[in-house]
């Protein structure tokens, strides 16, 4: 990669997202992290990211209430959004996925627990890197 493409990963869990932030810089990706939607929602806003990993189940505003926020605001809708959710029996596509009466237009998700690898794999397929 020529310039270095901006990860945003927002997740509660700061072991897990540090195992995330190493694949993601070893791949050759510039990484930042937010341990909540409400801080994740401040650094998007601050400094757009060109991609997001997100966290569904988090403290503040959880990761289907900031999806909703980013997708309804064209200065964010077209960031790509990789959802991790422990609830992936709930999710039934990427687009206007149905959970307990809210919709998702993440790009893609994950089940957790997901691998770093496959992470990354499907942050690159989402850049076109």
């Amino acid at each position: 990669m020529s310039e270095k493409k901006r990860i945003l990963i927002v997740d509660d869990e700061p072991d897990f997202s540090m195992i995330v932030q190493t694949y993601l810089e070893k791949e050759g990706f510039a990484t930042e992290l937010a341990y909540n939607g409400v801080e994740g929602f401040a650094k998007i806003k601050a400094n757009p990211p060109d991609a997001i990993v997100l966290d569904v189940m988090m403290p503040e505003m959880d990761g289907y209430e900031l999806c909703a926020a980013l997708k309804k605001d064209s200065a964010y809708a077209d960031i790509p959004i990789v959802l991790l959710t422990a609830v992936a029996d709930r999710v039934t596509s990427t687009k206007y996925s149905h959970y307990d009466g809210m919709s998702t237009e993440a790009d893609d998700y994950l089940a957790k627990p997901a691998s770093a690898d496959d992470i990354t794999q499907s942050v690159k397929r989402l850049l076109g890197v």
